[in-house]
């Protein structure tokens, strides 16, 4: 909920902080006291529209922060995570706005700069505002399946046909996918058979390339490895090499019997070292035994290789991954010579997984229409007393044609209403104004509470062109509404100021430097007695209009 409000040298208001409860909170005061220029205050911090207007005159700004106090599983962290905005949970969220002289705006949360349209989005998920001027929420047909669905505890279907979507959608893709491949392939068909022919008759191996390069500068340096294969040879051969190492193991193994076994380890070494030289001789051998001088050889062994370098340039793969080009190139061929199998099969499947989502779909339309008839029921229960009893509301849902399908079901839901027997049903956004349209969505919202997760709700002049049992009426709902969630309205009807958990006077007066102010000040048992018997009486209080005062505030001992 908003739990507090600072505004700075906005229109007629120097400098204002106000601190919110739960429940109603009413606003009252006399016309062009100002109650507007909060509203306005309120929706520039959540984002509304920045206009140059409203500063003060004479200030080089404007400014307002709204703090709120939110509750952990509200969707506005979401968002806040998304953005990377930081803050601390159970800590209040701040929005704040700044607006100069010339029209320039920043827009703050928790002193983090964003855009005017986070700050909005965010605003969105904690604010909806009803009256003459400012109207969203409800008013925005995208908003009302997902109400409805709600308000009909529909989440579980919504899920199953969000998952049949899903499934839908990937066997769809799958299907396209395996589509475009056949007729590629079927493009293809010469181009690969030929490349298939071609691949298995030369029989690419993996590595064969490193292979055949490595033998190849084998053979194109042979004479050079032969000279140094035999000097290596020579050199091992040599008996004196030999002998020196046997002469040397003798002595030692002869002192052996003086040195208490401190000679053994080099003894041990020396037998390595022999027994080592003679398998080195021995590979030198082979290495000279497997040398390969013959020039055909070389030219078989070159004719693979620029062989196998040629494929890989043509296919524009490298030499290593031509086996594996051969396996797809059969695969594509084999598809084509299937005649398309596969795509059937998928086409099948496909269909399949179509019908269930429509089946789960069509379960989902079936429980709207039972959730909608029971709110349609609702509202018109609510309407007449509010002086709306000539009103129709109907909550529409339309069947979309396939190519609208989607994760939400197959529905479209508007909620639409007439004002007047006879007059055609039409979006609740364009049936009336000001006061009539705000006790419309009051209706609504008393019915919706707790479908919808907005915390704080305002009400400007839900009264207007109304009074006495309607009044009553008007705030009788009011309060049930703000059981739920915060509700705060400016009013000029004493009935429904009465209901308000809270009240606050706005007033308009000349200070001592010969300027006119707005002040708001909330009001003590006994200030509001007074406030109310204005309202009910004019300009001169009396006894009794007090009386009348008193009786309408037993209201607030009332259950709603």
């Amino acid at each position: 909920m908003l739990s507090r409000l600072s505004i700075r040298d906005v229109v007629l208001i120097e400098k204002l902080d106000l601190d919110f409860s739960g429940g109603l909170g009413a606003f009252t005061g006399e016309t062009g006291a100002g109650k507007s220029i909060l509203l306005d205050s309120l929706a520039l911090a959540t984002g509304a529209r920045a206009d140059s207007s409203l500063v003060r005159f004479g200030a080089k700004q404007a400014s307002v922060a709204a703090a709120f106090s939110i509750e952990p599983e509200n969707p506005v962290f979401a968002l806040l995570d998304e953005q990377g905005i930081e803050y601390e949970v159970g800590e209040p969220l701040v929005l704040r706005r700044v607006v100069t002289a010339d029209g320039k705006s920043r827009a703050y949360v928790n002193d983090q700069s964003v855009s005017a349209s986070l700050l909005r989005q965010i605003g969105d998920e904690l604010v909806e505002i009803h009256g003459q001027f400012a109207t969203h929420g409800l008013l925005n047909t995208a908003t009302h399946q997902n109400v409805l669905d709600v308000y009909g505890g529909l989440d579980a279907l919504k899920q199953a046909t969000a998952a049949a979507y899903r499934a839908w959608r990937a066997k769809t893709d799958e299907r396209e996918t395996a589509a475009r491949e056949l007729a590629k392939a079927r493009a293809e068909e010469d181009f690969l058979r030929h490349s298939v022919d071609e691949l298995s008759r030369f029989n690419p191996q993996a590595g064969e390339e490193k292979e055949l390069s490595d033998r190849r500068a084998m053979m194109m340096n042979s004479e050079k490895i032969a000279e140094g294969l035999n000097a290596a040879r020579a050199a091992l051969s040599d008996d004196g090499l030999d002998k020196a190492l046997r002469m040397a193991q003798r002595q030692l193994e002869s002192l052996s019997k003086y040195g208490e076994g401190r000679f053994d380890a080099v003894i041990e070494s020396l037998d390595r070292v022999m027994a080592e030289l003679n398998d080195d001789a021995a590979q030198i051998e082979t290495f000279c035994d497997e040398l390969d001088f013959d020039p055909r050889a070389q030219e078989q062994v070159e004719e693979r290789l620029f062989g196998l370098r040629a494929l890989a340039r043509k296919h524009q793969v490298e030499a290593d991954a031509l086996p594996d080009l051969l396996t797809d190139f059969e695969r594509r061929l084999n598809s084509v010579e299937r005649g398309g199998d596969d795509l059937i099969r998928l086409t099948k499947e496909e269909e399949a997984v179509r019908l269930s989502y429509l089946e789960t779909a069509q379960t989902l339309s079936a429980a709207r229409e039972t959730a909608a008839r029971k709110l349609d029921g609702a509202v018109a229960r609510e309407l007449p007393p509010l002086k709306l009893e000539k009103a129709t509301f109907k909550t529409q849902i339309e069947r979309l044609p396939e190519s609208l399908w989607n994760a939400n079901g197959v529905d479209r839901v508007e909620f639409t209403a007439s004002t007047n027997a006879g007059q055609p049903l039409s979006p609740i956004a364009k049936i009336a104004s000001g006061g009539e349209l705000a006790r419309f969505m009051l209706a609504l919202k008393v019915n919706l509470a707790a479908a919808e997760k907005i915390p704080t709700l305002i009400f400007d002049e839900v009264d207007a062109a109304i009074g006495g049992a309607t009044a009553t009426a008007v705030g009788e709902r009011l309060a049930r509404l703000a059981k739920d969630c915060q509700v705060l309205t400016i009013t000029h009807s004493p009935q429904v100021a009465s209901f308000g958990a809270h009240h606050f006077r706005v007033r308009k007066a000349e200070v001592e430097t010969g300027k006119v102010l707005t002040s708001v000040d909330e009001l003590t048992d006994i200030e509001r007695r007074e406030e109310i018997a204005r309202m009910l009486a004019g300009a001169h209080i009396t006894d009794a209009s007090r009386a009348a005062a008193d009786e309408l505030l037993k209201n607030r001992m009332k259950p709603v």
